[in-house]
């Protein structure tokens, strides 16, 4: 099935109670037994699974074109649960422009613990390479990576992981399934806050992982998770499969209206440097024509000056919210440097922009009288 059909269908349940069309919601925290002992459902405990996460994790892992899903309470939980696979004395190679939780979980959590990592430019292969030793077990994508929308050429990548018998894994968040599927492009495991586009409302918080293959690292993932209870609740997930039936008329939408507004700002001589991988200029234009469809609706610009001046531009928005986190279908500006604290190597004039469902003229206009008094 085309996406637009497997958004809608892949997480029908049937209900025997009433025959909703909508999948019902439920809320109960354990399931009864037979007289036997036994679990005509396959239902336990809400913490092992529950139908509502089934029937999410059955469409995520069908969006991706997985073997298998997990879905959680959160992306960083998502994340967290990936580096809890490995082993002491393990390591792990992480983009060097990635979103700033990932190396804080690497360095605050799993470093003491005695996980190692490597934080290297994707584009620099020679550096990637030279990056990959004996014990290194994950090599960690995100393209297009937060917030500098650099690309990353999965398939090369991907290629290189697995000549040192390492596991590729993608952070998919800012493109979606509906614009890129890293599984397809020789990753082993896929990583959403499906926060994000996925729930697309700015409503519910939640994280998943798509599996290749149902092999060892999904059975301990799947494990980790039952111990330590990083699961959403039942209407998480709900909402969360609510959200999917419009993603993909929402992601093209929105892809299309931050092609135009990325455009206008990239002529506007207050603006240093747009980074949109949907301009000709950006470095990676070429990679990201070939493994994405379209170029997503993220963008951060430069604003001439410093952070005084980019905060300033945020300001005087009127239609643009200031907010952190993305995928809703209001768009949301933010000063990122501020939100990632005092180590961050984000630049300080940088605007990191969410694009949402607004119609393009409008946003444009905001982002002129915004940028008239600069």
């Amino acid at each position: 099935m085309k996406p637009e059909t497997l958004a809608i269908h892949s997480s029908r349940m049937a209900d025997l109670n009433a025959g909703a069309v909508t999948p019902p919601l439920y809320l109960t925290t354990t399931f009864e037994r037979e007289a036997d002992g036994s679990f005509a459902y396959g239902y336990l405990y809400s913490r092992n699974n529950n139908p509502n996460r089934d029937a999410l994790e059955k469409s995520i892992a069908a969006l991706e074109g997985g073997a298998q899903a997990i879905a959680f309470s959160s992306g960083q939980a998502a994340t967290m649960t990936v580096f809890q696979t490995l082993r002491p004395g393990d390591h792990v190679v992480v983009t060097q422009d990635s979103y700033y939780g990932t190396p804080a979980l690497l360095e605050e959590l799993f470093h003491p613990w005695g996980l190692t990592y490597t934080r290297v430019d994707m584009n620099d292969l020679d550096a990637l390479r030279a990056s990959i030793h004996e014990n290194t077990r994950i090599v960690w994508i995100e393209t297009p990576s937060n917030p500098l929308l650099k690309i990353t050429d999965i398939q090369a990548v991907a290629g290189m992981a697995h000549e040192a018998g390492a596991i590729c894994i993608c952070d998919n968040t800012w493109a979606t399934p509906v614009l890129q599927r890293p599984l397809e492009l020789g990753c082993d495991v896929v990583m959403h806050s499906t926060t994000k586009y996925f729930g697309g409302h700015s409503d519910v918080l939640s994280g998943a992982l798509v599996f290749k293959e149902e092999g060892e690292m999904y059975q301990r993932a799947r494990r980790l998770q039952s111990i330590g209870g990083a699961v959403p609740s039942p209407f998480d997930c709900w909402m969360v499969v609510r959200g999917i039936k419009t993603m993909t008329t929402r992601v093209r939408a929105q892809a299309a209206t931050a092609r135009q507004v990325a455009e206008f700002l990239a002529k506007h001589p207050a603006i240093e440097q747009v980074h949109y991988p949907g301009l000709e200029n950006h470095p990676g234009y070429a990679v990201a024509n070939q493994q994405m469809s379209l170029p997503g609706a993220m963008l951060s610009i430069q604003v001439k000056g410093g952070a005084e001046e980019a905060t300033q531009l945020a300001g005087r928005l009127q239609l643009i919210t200031r907010a952190t986190s993305l995928g809703g279908v209001e768009s949301l500006i933010e000063h990122r440097a501020s939100v990632e604290g005092p180590n961050t190597a984000t630049p300080p004039n940088l605007l990191r922009i969410s694009i949402g469902l607004e119609h393009a003229d409008d946003l444009i206009e905001d982002f002129r009288q915004a940028l008239a008094n600069a």
